[in-house]
């Protein structure tokens, strides 16, 4: 019976040693779940990043078919421009055949003073078409570099993400502060793309 409990009380010895154990690990290892957090936290932002450079990638596009749009009228107001014109001239030439005191001079000045007119207007519709297509061109060029800035700040964020998973595997703190040193760059571009 003494055996018996010799052996009872070694197992129960043995038992606390491996509680103990187990409590010294999980409160050594407690660390890990800050890092699983942080991990979390950096793969929302990155989501966020994405959507966002995302939507500046459609922006970009949009603005881009804007302006071609606008060319595209602008183009057509000049082409009229350009018909008005030769309108213009074959009515100056027909005007200069004219003897000075025939009935159709009025009439063919006042066709030459309508075309300037029109060709005026015109050329300022055409203008006005120009400068939409300048503000969609700049507006494009603008949500391009924001696209191009979150594409970054994503690649980092994916890269902090990687850094924390590595962490986790080997255990090593120094990687966990690397990841989230890595994470805040990512945040600072972040924040950078939004006040451009």
């Amino acid at each position: 019976m003494s055996n018996d409990l010799t052996e009872l009380k070694e197992l129960v010895a043995a038992i606390k040693a491996d509680h103990q154990a187990q409590k010294e690990k999980e409160k050594r290892d407690a660390w890990t779940k800050y890092v699983s957090l942080s991990m979390i936290c950096l793969a929302v932002l990155a989501a966020i990043a994405t959507q966002r450079g995302g939507g500046y990638s459609t922006a970009t596009i949009k603005q881009l078919n804007e302006a071609t749009f606008n060319q595209s009228l602008a183009s057509d107001q000049w082409s009229y421009y350009q018909a008005k014109g030769i309108k213009q001239s074959i009515t100056e030439e027909e005007r200069d055949r004219l003897a000075p005191d025939a009935p159709a001079l009025a009439a063919a000045v006042a066709k030459v003073k309508k075309y300037e007119d029109e060709k005026k207007q015109i050329s300022d519709d055409a203008k006005q078409l120009e400068a939409k297509r300048d503000t969609a061109r700049e507006l494009a060029k603008n949500y391009s570099d924001r696209s191009g800035g979150m594409g970054l700040a994503t690649s980092v964020f994916q890269i902090a993400i990687a850094l924390g998973g590595m962490c986790l595997v080997v255990k090593k703190r120094w990687l966990w502060q690397l990841s989230l040193a890595t994470g805040a760059l990512a945040i600072l571009q972040m924040i950078r793309v939004l006040l451009m």
